[in-house]
């Protein structure tokens, strides 16, 4: 009964849609309807700047985090705290709240990834962050971080963090299509630094 409890909350955490809750109570606009009409992080930095993108980006890490300790906060034994966690990335991607849409789950796995180890939290931001200062897309920097680590977890012999990374990597994948449709294409949007920007503005310059 405690783990059903746990697997329903964790779903409805997930659920809470950040971007939209934030786009609308804050600046009375409704973020699926601007720029690349992403809920998430990356879109909200884009169309209502810094501090609203910063805030969904705490919030969606949150919801991960607030979920997968659940089994640490309620004491319950015998359940791996990333299976609890991996129902908010159910909720985070398919929104009992947004009509069953949802984000792209980035922000809301690394979450998970920080209630279950905040050391392997740390080297995924690492990974997160280092692909975004070379290639300056976030999308390429959340499909390479989460692939890493998974690849990290084979290494260390961590088989369900391996198995459960594997699954979120194959959603974040999914959920980017459009992007690397794009980054093929050559028109992915470019964050304004690190080095692939750099490249962009000195060719069109």
């Amino acid at each position: 009964m405690k783990i059903a409890i746990m697997i329903i909350i964790a779903y409805l955490l997930g659920s809470i849609p950040s971007g939209v809750w934030i786009s609308k109570i804050f600046f009375h606009k409704d973020i699926r309807q601007l720029g690349s009409g992403n809920i998430g992080t990356t879109n909200t930095y884009r169309v209502l700047g810094k501090t609203a993108g910063t805030t969904v980006l705490f919030m969606d890490i949150l919801k991960g985090t607030l979920a997968a300790s659940q089994p640490y906060l309620f004491h319950v034994n015998g359940i791996n705290p990333l299976i609890i966690g991996l129902f908010a990335v159910l909720g985070h991607t398919c929104s009992i709240f947004d009509h069953f849409h949802g984000g792209k789950a980035v922000a809301t796995s690394a979450g998970i990834l920080l209630a279950y180890s905040p050391i392997l939290f740390l080297m995924a931001s690492c990974f997160f962050v280092g692909t975004l200062l070379l290639s300056s897309m976030a999308s390429v920097a959340s499909i390479i971080g989460i692939s890493l680590t998974t690849i990290v977890a084979l290494l260390i012999h961590d088989w369900i963090l391996a198995a459960i990374a594997g699954v979120l990597s194959i959603v974040v994948i999914w959920r980017h299509r459009s992007n690397i449709s794009r980054i093929f294409n050559g028109t992915e949007s470019m964050v304004p630094f690190g080095l692939g920007n750099y490249i962009k503005n000195r060719k069109n310059n």
